[in-house]
């Protein structure tokens, strides 16, 4: 009897392994995506507060100079005075203009088509439209 016990206490047969392995690789089917998910909604909160810090220094600038920056200017305004304005009080972001969480520029345009200025992130595809992560990222 204890040489029965002892080569059934020896380890997990084949057919275990294989049970928590498939257990395992369903468990990553269904939550490997909803943590993805999550991830693409954090870079769109992120270019959102990113463009609220922005227009808010738009606005500290257009207070001092009177008027937003030209979109030849564009953001770059923020940090060096352009044209050596004397009513200039910058730089205006404690860091250099960021890059959206996608690693582009953010777009301005002064004149705007949609305000007195557009300042915009075209997502995740980089491409005008789109829908969740590739959704465009305006102050509008």
């Amino acid at each position: 009897m204890s040489s029965r016990f002892a080569r059934d206490s020896g380890g997990f047969t084949l057919l275990e392994l294989l049970v928590v392995m498939v257990i395992i690789g369903l468990l990553a089917g269904y939550v490997g995506p909803k943590y993805f998910q999550q991830i693409g909604k954090s870079e769109v909160k992120t270019a959102k507060a990113q463009i609220a810090a922005l227009e808010q220094a738009l606005d500290q600038y257009r207070l001092d100079v009177g008027h937003y920056p030209a979109t030849e200017q564009g953001l770059q305004a923020l940090m060096t005075n352009p044209d050596n304005n004397t009513h200039w009080s910058g730089p205006y972001l404690k860091k250099a203009v960021p890059n959206d969480p996608w690693g582009k520029t953010y777009q301005y345009r002064m004149p705007g088509q949609h305000g007195e200025y557009d300042l915009f992130s075209l997502g995740k595809d980089g491409q005008v439209g789109g829908s969740d992560e590739a959704q465009d990222i305006t102050n509008w």
